[in-house]
């Protein structure tokens, strides 16, 4: 039920923006109560975090796979920034968030309410890079990791350059971070 609720509001949310989007809508269309979603969502701010948290492990998803596929430290935050960065542009759901009728209430969870989402972001990377490069120091992972999203999230909420140039950057500051040459090379 959990995950067709989000899918019906994730619809909604992409066709009315968030003021559109009311409960009573999301529970006739799955066929639950309205009580139903308030139990397991708590509020539509609560429904809207779940979407959010939803859509983070959906990112995260493929930013394995694009950390998974180089040889490499710096290639791997180059590829997996610029997945994260690109994919961001065309998601639907993201836009929504960030610019659709009343974004406004639903921005937070990507700026000052962001709390939870860098967190599961930190958290996987680290692990992930720990199991691919186990010699790295595990907190500079960890911190490299948590700066690593707070920088995408800034420039997926507010883009300066394209998604090459940022993730570059951003590849840069991490690998130099943690010690690793940022230049990309036969092994790190």
């Amino acid at each position: 039920m959990r995950d067709e609720a989000l899918d019906v509001a994730a619809h909604l949310l992409v066709a009315g923006g968030w003021r559109g989007l009311r409960l009573q809508d999301v529970a006739d269309r799955v066929g639950v109560s309205r009580q139903t979603l308030y139990n397991e969502f708590s509020s539509k701010q609560g429904l809207a975090g779940a979407l959010v948290l939803r859509l983070t492990e959906q990112f995260l998803d493929s930013v394995e796979v694009a950390l998974g596929g180089e040889r490499d430290l710096y290639t791997a935050w180059v590829a997996a920034v610029r997945m994260t960065v690109r994919r961001a542009g065309d998601d639907p759901l993201l836009r929504a968030i960030l610019t659709g009728h009343g974004s406004e209430e639903l921005l937070p969870l990507l700026t000052t309410q962001s709390e939870p989402v860098v967190q599961v972001a930190r958290d996987r990377a680290s692990t992930f890079l720990l199991q691919r490069w186990p010699e790295l120091d595990p907190r500079d992972v960890t911190t490299a990791s948590e700066v690593a999203t707070r920088l995408a999230i800034s420039h997926v909420v507010t883009p300066l350059h394209d998604a090459s140039t940022v993730a570059e950057q951003i590849a840069t500051v991490v690998t130099r971070f943690l010690g690793q040459d940022p230049e990309p090379g036969p092994a790190a």
